[in-house]
């Protein structure tokens, strides 16, 4: 696997190391995989709850187009 980063990513993972957090650069990135993992886990079970109240909440007399007009004054 070959993985690319940005010059700010390099000196990010590089600072954790010397930091003496982390034991190398692979430690860093395994430690970020885990770190998105969880929050992109967290997320999905929001939206599953958010979208489960619409299902089973009351029933909106509003049309699609109001409810965009609200959203964007």
């Amino acid at each position: 696997m070959n993985i690319s980063f940005t010059t700010k990513q390099r000196k990010y993972i590089k600072d954790q190391v010397e930091s003496g957090d982390f034991q190398n650069s692979s430690e860093v990135v395994r430690d970020a995989l885990r770190l998105h993992a969880t929050y992109r886990q967290k997320l999905i079970n929001d939206l599953k709850i958010e979208i489960e109240k619409g299902w089973t909440g009351p029933t909106s007399n509003r049309m699609i187009k109001d409810i965009i007009k609200d959203k964007s004054s």
